[in-house]
């Protein structure tokens, strides 16, 4: 989990799997569950002062993360030991919960939070019994998780790059977790960028809520630009064609269904499940599963 001296990667290598923790989220708690996460966890909760104590303060700021994420009310055991990755949650029945953080953390404090948003998480999701296949896949849905349900922003903070060094926590890249960010941002309505005190991790979040816009930007939403808007029409004039034998092959935006009459498919903007509305021009669609009223050119 920590990336310390070290290249770090950019981009959008887990976009996929991103999408699908996002999903599973949504299913799994469904949309009034998520709802309630509307208030992300605030920095003055997870502030630590170079004063306070070191045991006390990284118990405090983990009861903060209990609370935030409405798990039971229990005591916190955390303990620092030299090791590999960060940290380290044991996953048991409970009701304590007993984590282990890097003793790197001793001399930068201000990334407990982080850590510990990451550790907690895994507790939450092993409650809920909801995992995705592999270690990899079930991290990268560890970090969505906490970011979308609003304790992920200081995952992104902890990311720095100054000269010869580099930290990140986390396994999604940096733009990968602005790009949650900025769906939760659409989604509740609150922006995170004020909490942010690394520069490099208001760049990432600035070109993650790009990437994120253009989801909002592909047929057969209305906001999709004039160049897809004609490789839709293009597509819609062959699947409505009689004499062809099949359809247009499939895409990642959309794909349509017979038989007549015709419909299209295409993954809700906001939590990427599938929705099929009839091909009959402009209309507005709701996601069955978070809500989200969608205007579509179909």
């Amino acid at each position: 989990m920590t990336t310390g001296g070290s290249e770090i990667e950019h981009g959008y290598p887990h976009l996929d799997t991103v999408r699908a923790a996002v999903h599973a989220l949504f299913k799994r708690l469904s949309y009034d569950t998520v709802s309630t996460f509307a208030t992300s966890v605030l920095p003055v909760d997870v502030a630590f002062d170079e004063t306070e104590d070191l045991h006390l303060g990284a118990q405090r700021v983990a009861r903060a993360m209990v609370r935030h994420l409405h798990l039971p009310d229990a005591r916190v055991v955390i303990t620092f030991r030299e090791m590999e990755h960060a940290a380290y949650v044991e996953l048991t029945a409970g009701p304590e919960y007993f984590i282990e953080l890097n003793d790197r953390f001793k001399k930068h404090r201000t990334d407990i939070g982080a850590a510990l948003a990451h550790e907690v998480m895994h507790v939450y999701l092993h409650r809920l019994d909801l995992s995705l296949p592999g270690t990899r896949d079930n991290e990268i849905l560890t970090d969505t998780a906490a970011a979308y349900l609003g304790a992920g922003w200081l995952l992104l903070d902890a990311y720095r790059e100054h000269g010869p060094f580099s930290q990140k926590l986390g396994y999604l890249t940096p733009e990968e977790f602005g790009y949650v960010l900025a769906q939760r941002a659409a989604f509740f309505g609150e922006d995170p960028a004020p909490w942010f005190t690394s520069p490099q991790a208001y760049d990432a979040y600035t070109a993650g809520a790009a990437r994120a816009r253009q989801d909002a930007r592909r047929p057969p939403l209305a906001a999709a630009g004039w160049a897809a808007r004609l490789r839709y029409a293009k597509d819609r004039r062959a699947a409505q064609d009689p004499r062809r034998a099949g359809r247009p092959p499939a895409t990642a935006d959309y794909a349509f269904e017979g038989p007549p009459p015709l419909r299209v498919s295409f993954p809700c903007p906001a939590c990427h499940q599938r929705i099929r509305v009839p091909v009959r021009g402009r209309l507005q669609a709701r996601c069955g599963l978070c809500k989200t009223l969608l205007d579509c050119d179909t």
